[in-house]
């Protein structure tokens, strides 16, 4: 059997080392292609030795020497510079493209990959948040194909994989609440990131954990499901559930609702995207149900959270709004992690940026760019 060759964009962090990991476990299965990082340049090199890359991508090219130096008698061609990762996502010698890569910055190759006609397995939510409709659009005309790699969104592809071709009514996405779901607003005000970033269930990513803590990755999720299945927002429904074990539901007209259960392990969705249709074992923790006992639902609460109204505000108001909303929450999640601004100033900070926009009804590629560099900067003088 031919193996699948893969490329990993953001392969330093968490969901590129997980996605390795399944690697790792099915070496018979993946040819690694392509890896890239934007700094992590030791652990990078010791990725392309381990699996034999063929092709490596700093793309902060300031480091180029250093990884040039450090992958000095290996095999695989290096490379420096965002449109080199583009050239080479898109090249022949790839089959399938792994988003992972942290915030904007995955927007262009992904859409380079999708121009190509690729497979990409996403796992960047911000690239359908901020040009969902330009993606979307890209992914129909060069008959690419997405298939999701969040929990969440592999949840509903996988239910709606048995809903043999029957119409949902709702989508019901589930929130773990993060590390301050049972704070009140008085101490979620004071808390500092430290505290933030202690995820009760999930192990990422500085800026998703964030996210998490602020409800604003939901948020984006739901935007995200609204493309990806063509749903309006008010066919997504979101419910908070602390063991983090359904990772989605979809509801059908009769009543009857389909859930996908699992551990909270990210090389679950991973590995079923990477090797689709096929599932592939990936060593997680299996469920056992009568150690788990219960199941808890709740729904989120806007006074504690307000960043998931704004999500769902700035997708009803459309054409470039969301991208707004996501370069300010870029911008507000890192100076909220270098203690500039407070918890609920990150939404402060999104309402301004939000309330002050310049609106593009249709936006194209260019509007995309030009609108996520001004709200970088307003963002930045507002702060």
């Amino acid at each position: 059997m031919q193996k699948r060759r893969i490329a990993i964009l953001g392969s330093t962090g968490s969901i590129g080392t997980q996605a390795l990991d399944v690697v790792r476990r099915h070496k018979d299965l993946f040819d690694v292609r392509l890896l890239s990082a934007n700094n992590s340049v030791e652990l990078l090199a010791a990725q392309a030795r381990e699996f034999d890359a063929a092709n490596v991508v700093i793309c902060n090219e300031s480091r180029y020497s250093e990884l040039k130096s450090l992958l000095q008698g290996c095999e695989a061609n290096v490379f420096a510079g965002v449109q080199s990762l583009c050239d080479l996502a898109a090249s022949a010698d790839v089959d399938m493209v792994l988003g992972a890569m942290v915030g904007f910055s995955g927007l262009r190759p992904t859409l380079a990959a999708l121009e190509a006609g690729k497979i990409v397995a996403l796992a960047n939510k911000e690239t359908l948040v901020a040009a969902g409709s330009v993606v979307m659009r890209t992914m129909r005309k060069n008959n690419a194909c997405i298939l999701p790699v969040d929990s969440e969104h592999s949840a509903i592809f996988q239910c709606l994989l048995g809903a043999q071709g029957n119409a949902l009514v709702k989508v019901h996405l589930t929130a773990s609440g993060g590390p301050f779901r049972t704070w009140s607003r008085e101490k979620i005000a004071s808390a500092k990131a430290s505290a933030a970033l202690k995820h009760p269930n999930w192990d990422m990513g500085a800026k998703v954990t964030i996210d998490s803590a602020t409800m604003m990755n939901k948020g984006f999720e739901l935007i995200e499901a609204c493309h990806l299945f063509d749903l309006s927002p008010d066919m997504v429904n979101v419910v908070v559930h602390p063991e983090s074990i359904v990772h989605s539901m979809v509801e059908f007209e009769d009543g009857a609702v389909i859930a996908q259960l699992g551990c909270p392990d990210m090389r679950e969705p991973i590995a079923l995207a990477l090797n689709f249709p096929a599932r592939l074992p990936v060593g997680n923790r299996k469920l056992d149900f009568a150690q788990l006992g219960s199941l808890h639902f709740e729904a989120p609460d806007p006074q504690r959270f307000p960043n998931l109204e704004l999500a769902k505000a700035a997708f009803r108001r459309g054409g470039n709004i969301p991208c707004v909303l996501n370069a300010a929450n870029e911008v507000a999640v890192k100076a909220y992690l270098n203690d500039e601004i407070s918890f609920y100033g990150i939404s402060d900070l999104l309402e301004h940026c939000l309330n002050g926009a310049t609106f593009v009804a249709e936006p194209g590629l260019d509007d995309i760019f030009a609108t996520h560099e001004e709200t970088v900067r307003k963002a930045q003088e507002l702060i």
